[in-house]
């Protein structure tokens, strides 16, 4: 257990931004031009889609074999 600790304890700032790439995906709300939308984003950041509700966003990603968190 402690060699674990130890190797979380190394990880860069891009090694924490690659876990997960390509298993997750945050959705989020944001507004661009008085509009809101539902931004979905990769574990590093991306920004993978804009949807106009949270329900059709998460679906989207569930479709694309993601799972999809928020994040506010």
């Amino acid at each position: 257990m402690d060699g674990q600790v130890t190797k979380v304890k190394s990880f860069s700032p891009q090694d924490f931004a690659a876990l997960g790439v390509h298993q997750v995906a945050y959705v989020r709300p944001a507004v661009l031009n008085g509009q809101v939308f539902w931004s979905i984003h990769a574990a590093d950041g991306t920004e993978l889609a804009r949807l106009m509700d949270r329900d059709t966003a998460f679906a989207a990603c569930r479709q694309n074999e993601l799972e999809p968190l928020s994040v506010h």
